[in-house]
């Protein structure tokens, strides 16, 4: 699907659409910012092979809300979306609303899922706890993961999820994060050393952190972005600083994760002219 010998796979994560015209947290409509993420994505040099979102599709899960990211996400054309709930979701409601997605309709009371984006696998793991804004990983969801993971020992694996597995240091969001499962979690992947990477949402930044023998990583958001405040007593609170979205490329060898700028920008702009750099 690229003019390049790479595979690329797009993340964005934490949209929280509301129905048409409604605010989230009675200050910002997140869908012009989807949007411009869209469009970012749609501009991109490489045309992606897939893009996953991790998570917080809808701040409520509910049908309107589903019906108007499926809009949002209609430009997309005949690019493979892959969804993934978040504590904000719905599970049920996702799978009616997005019921021509068959890979949301298995895995039985969870929505996880096992697919190919070119030479990687792409595991989709539900960490989704009904009700509460935290992250479960428990005994059925990882005996899931160890049975894909063994099935796919000759492929680049990258984990897709919503809470993220480590500690973030932003205390308000890691008092919501995986409360449980994260040391089996961490333990399942260091035995599975082509676990190129595990790519979360929930934190709405860039976080990168060394866990299980590789790498896990979080995104920002298309919209707000939680504030950076370390503070263990500090407060819950976003703020709109520039929204971006990652792009995941696999070399043959390596997955190599740029950080991608959601909006059109100036550029760009040669450095050199006539085999000079520009004075």
């Amino acid at each position: 699907m690229n003019s390049t010998p790479y595979t690329f796979l797009v993340q964005i994560t934490d949209l929280h659409i509301r129905e048409p015209g409604r605010l989230a947290y009675g200050r910002i409509d997140t869908a012009p910012y989807l949007r411009r993420t869209v469009d970012s994505v749609l501009a991109l040099r490489q045309k992606p092979d897939a893009v996953v979102i991790t998570g917080d599709l809808s701040d409520f899960g509910r049908e309107a809300e589903y019906a108007h990211l499926a809009g949002l996400l209609a430009p997309l054309g005949d690019l493979p979306v892959y969804l993934l709930p978040g504590n904000h979701d719905e599970r049920a409601q996702l799978r009616r609303s997005f019921a021509r997605h068959a890979y949301l309709q298995g895995g039985g009371e969870f929505v996880q899922y096992s697919v190919r984006v070119g030479p990687l696998r792409l595991i989709a793991l539900d960490t989704v706890e009904p009700g509460q804004s935290h992250g479960t990983l428990c005994a059925q969801r990882l005996a899931w993961l160890e049975r894909e993971l063994a099935a796919c020992r000759d492929e680049p694996v990258v984990i897709a999820m919503h809470h993220p597995p480590f500690r973030t240091l932003i205390g308000h969001m890691d008092r919501i994060g995986l409360l449980e499962g994260a040391a089996q979690f961490e333990a399942i992947v260091a035995r599975h050393a082509n676990v190129e990477r595990i790519i979360c949402g929930h934190l709405h930044r860039a976080i990168d952190v060394r866990f299980g023998g590789t790498i896990a990583s979080t995104c920002p958001a298309p919209g707000h972005q939680v504030a950076l405040d370390l503070q263990p007593d500090a407060p819950s609170a976003w703020m709109l600083e520039p929204p971006a979205f990652r792009v995941h490329a696999w070399d043959g060898q390596r997955l190599v994760s740029h950080l991608a700028a959601a909006g059109i920008f100036e550029g760009p702009y040669p450095f050199h002219e006539n085999g000079m750099l520009i004075d």
